[in-house]
């Protein structure tokens, strides 16, 4: 469904994206422009050679001043084929000026877009993600990003130079057969026509077609990023067709668009052959009554082929515009989509909190259900909690809250006795270090990972971090220390490495509050003792919220707090629960 005032606000947020790059496109615009007195001279030496060599017409009146007119019709010949020469050279001098332009504007459009769409994904909330997926954000980055470099470089600028080269093209024909020019531009409306009706059909499928590449591609990230769970199951072909399936649905969306342009492509050649053939009967009409001269005719129908050109371009490229059109439509989606957690435009400065966290009356849902439900206890500055409940109980998005990935919908959160959404965003993230349950690492060396938490660490604080996570050990047996590369996501160590890479990073960001989820749940006991002695030191004058169910862990805390059904059903010192299980704790309330 066609909808002119989506398509308005679209072109206006493509032109204002092109704005700050109008040097680059009208330097491209003028070597476009140039390649169009270009064209109307490279009839020209035909002309010549035909009416003032073979023939005894005078050579044409612009040309007079060049060439005198006592030349012999040798030397006359040799102007012309070196006319010729010097109309190629130029031609192709330009053509090459041009290609290194477009390349260089080209590349740095899509480069500048791709890092404004992927800073714009990483502000977008989890909930974005999880709904769409990240592959769909990947894709947009990756392919989309290339909409506006082909709008304006493939599209536009094109558009533009073929208007103002057709433009010459009828100026040139009209002054020496007015019939002639009329004629040739009698197919205009026709391929107008043509143009708005391929515009109507193609660019629904383009959309189309590019939702099912995004598609296709996220079975085969999905599948690749859990090989070992796909392999453990056999599930390699089920998983192949499940691909095969999405993927097959490009084949169709690739034919059905193949079909329609090259339908549209047939009628606009069959339209320019029929304007062609009326010039040609009609123009050889004005030979034979002589009104033209042969070498005029040669000349007309040389211009005619040029002013079909671009007409034939312009009809052509504006359906290839609806692949970039769609292209942008999508990652203005991408731009369009609100941060789940916007920063106030009054928002506070943090250095360091002294860790003091206050819930009020909090509730949170993903979708209908209510994940948290009046949620309301408060912190003292220092204090270890231990948070308890079944899984699904709402640990997590509690904690989630906390570091405001979420805000919530009801109630708000304290730190320090100020609205978390009163600070500002990136100074409040740097208060939290996190150790999760799997660590993520990147697929790069064990120093750089644990760098990550402070990217102006140097090599001493970074092994301090290491030594203090019990990590320094088993880094210094491997041959490459800690340039040893990790692989994709850290696989090539085991459980228990990566966490203790992950607790390097949480010591040395320092930040004075910690959130452990399960720190310890994935690693076997030998591991465990090593990462629990860490933990010694890392609460050490934090605030710390673990959630954990093994009694190792617990005696940690200071307080624990019992969550069932995103509710709080219990809160007390961590002494009288005596490492209950979670039921015993509910009396503490």
């Amino acid at each position: 469904m066609e909808n002119p005032a989506r398509d308005i606000a679209l072109y206006w947020w493509l032109v204002a994206e092109l704005r700050p790059h109008w040097r680059g496109i009208a330097g491209i615009l003028l070597l476009s422009f140039a390649a169009t007195p270009l064209s109307l001279l490279a009839p020209l030496p035909l002309k010549i050679a035909v009416d003032a060599v073979i023939g005894s017409q005078p050579i044409p009146d612009f040309l007079a001043p060049l060439l005198p007119a006592a030349m012999s019709k040798t030397a006359m010949l040799i102007a012309a084929g070196a006319l010729l020469t010097v109309v190629s050279l130029l031609t192709y001098s330009f053509a090459l000026s041009l290609a290194l332009l477009r390349t260089y504007m080209g590349e740095k459009l899509t480069l500048g877009f791709r890092a404004k769409l992927f800073h714009r994904a990483q502000q977008l909330s989890f909930d974005y993600h999880d709904r769409k997926g990240t592959l769909d954000a990947v894709y947009r980055i990756q392919n989309d990003a290339t909409a506006l470099q082909g709008f304006a470089i493939s599209g536009i600028v094109p558009l533009c130079a073929n208007a103002v080269a057709l433009s010459a093209m009828i100026v040139v024909t009209a002054r020496i057969d007015t019939l002639l020019a009329v004629v040739a531009l009698a197919n205009c409306p026709v391929l107008y026509l043509l143009m708005a009706l391929s515009r109507r059909s193609v660019r629904p499928r383009w959309a189309e077609l590019k939702a099912a590449e995004s598609a296709a591609l996220g079975v085969a990230h999905e599948v690749l990023a859990a090989l070992r769970t796909v392999k453990s199951f056999n599930r390699e072909q089920q998983e192949e067709e499940r691909f095969v399936g999405r993927a097959g649905k490009l084949v169709t969306g690739n034919l059905r668009i193949v079909l329609i342009e090259g339908s549209f492509d047939l009628l606009v050649g069959l339209t320019i052959a029929l304007g062609t053939a009326s010039v040609l009967v009609i123009g050889v009409w004005h030979v034979q009554a002589g009104v033209l001269s042969l070498g005029s005719l040669l000349l007309v129908m040389g211009y005619l082929a040029q002013l079909y050109k671009p007409l034939e371009t312009i009809s052509r490229q504006a359906t290839k515009l609806q692949s970039y059109v769609a292209s942008a439509e999508r990652a203005w989606a991408l731009l369009k989509s609100a941060a789940d957690v916007p920063q106030r435009p009054s928002a506070r400065p943090l250095r360091r909190a002294c860790g003091r966290v206050t819930f009020e009356h909090v509730s949170f849902a993903y979708r209908a259900e209510w994940a948290l439900d009046d949620i309301s206890f408060e912190v003292a500055a220092g204090t270890a909690v231990h948070i308890v409940g079944r899984t699904g109980a709402g640990k997590t998005t509690m904690m989630n809250l906390l570091a405001r990935f979420y805000d919530p919908i009801r109630g708000r959160i304290l730190l320090d006795g100020m609205d978390l959404r009163d600070y500002r965003l990136d100074d409040l993230r740097r208060q939290f270090a996190l150790v999760l349950q799997e660590p993520v690492l990147f697929s790069t060396t064990i120093g750089e990972n644990i760098r990550y938490a402070r990217s102006d660490a140097t090599q001493q604080e970074i092994i301090a971090a290491a030594k203090a996570a019990n990590a320094d050990d088993f880094i210094a047996r491997l041959p490459e220390g800690y340039d040893t590369s990790v692989g994709e996501r850290g696989l090539t160590l085991s459980g228990g490495e990566r966490q203790r890479i992950s607790l390097a990073r949480a010591f040395l960001k320092d930040a004075p509050i910690l959130i452990l989820d399960e720190p310890t749940s994935a690693v076997d006991p030998g591991t465990e003792v090593a990462i629990i002695d860490s933990l010694d030191r890392l609460i050490t004058a934090r605030t710390s919220f673990i959630i954990a169910h093994r009694p190792s862990t617990i005696r940690h805390s200071d307080q624990i707090l019992h969550i069932e059904g995103g509710r709080l059903v219990g809160m007390g010192p961590t002494a009288a629960a005596g490492f209950a299980v979670p039921g015993v704790v509910g009396a503490l309330g």
